[in-house]
């Protein structure tokens, strides 16, 4: 079975400094159909004005992997955990039993542009942690890079789950496949760019959810500018 998710229409909230776009049911926007894919439970794209933020807000037993695609986001949580997170950083943050973080736009004038992933940890009231990495663009150019994966495995982000994150960014005619194994789900996102699966044009925003399918899956840059997708594999 194989899901579509155009970025047109996923949810849209816009209040003022925040323009996001939901592509799971997530605050004000609910939609019985989108309320998660396995394990895989909020992909936010957050657009935020110079100024803007989120005030401190409290989260519990939820895997927080945030990855700046412009600007700059200034973090602080409860633990004592602060940092500025930047193009080619991740940020993850394990809630656990509970813990307060604020995210605000490092910059008072420029937008910050960045998505947000929430994935349900495989471990209730762990005791909460926080890493950031940066990883090199060049690394994943016509490949695939392991960002994050279960308790940092092969010197990527950890996460409290059986689930990992790849990313790949292709040129313009550039291919690139990936094996499905049909005993695990796996979701792909385009966070910028232009490719194709097959016969399918994809664009960025665009998502494609695989649940019980067995090939491989076949990418190619499309468009004028070098797109970058990002590989969910999941538990079935």
């Amino acid at each position: 079975m194989i899901l579509e998710r155009p970025s047109s229409s996923r949810g849209r909230v816009h209040a003022g400094w925040l323009d996001a776009r939901h592509t799971f049911s997530f605050g004000s926007y609910h939609d019985p159909d989108w309320m998660g894919f396995g394990a895989l439970r909020v992909i936010n794209e957050d657009r935020i004005s110079g100024g803007g933020g989120f005030a401190p807000h409290r989260h519990a037993n939820m895997e927080i992997v945030t990855m700046l695609l412009d600007g700059a986001l200034a973090h602080r949580d409860s633990t004592g955990a602060e940092g500025v997170i930047r193009p080619g950083e991740l940020q993850w943050m394990s809630a656990g039993h509970g813990v307060e973080h604020s995210e605000f736009n490092a910059s008072k004038t420029a937008p910050a542009h960045l998505l947000q992933i929430w994935i349900q940890p495989d471990r209730l009231n762990a005791q909460p942690a926080y890493a950031q990495r940066a990883f090199d663009p060049v690394e994943r150019l016509g490949r695939w890079a392991l960002l994050a994966a279960p308790d940092g495995a092969d010197g990527a982000l950890p996460i409290r789950q059986q689930a990992s994150l790849r990313a790949a960014r292709l040129d313009p005619g550039q291919a690139l496949a990936c094996a499905l194994d049909r005993g695990r789900r796996y979701w792909l996102h385009v966070a910028t760019g232009d490719v194709t699966e097959g016969e399918r044009v994809l664009a960025a925003g665009d998502a494609l959810g695989f649940a019980r399918e067995a090939g491989e899956l076949q990418l190619r840059g499309s468009g004028q500018t070098t797109a970058e997708v990002l590989l969910f594999d999941l538990p079935a």
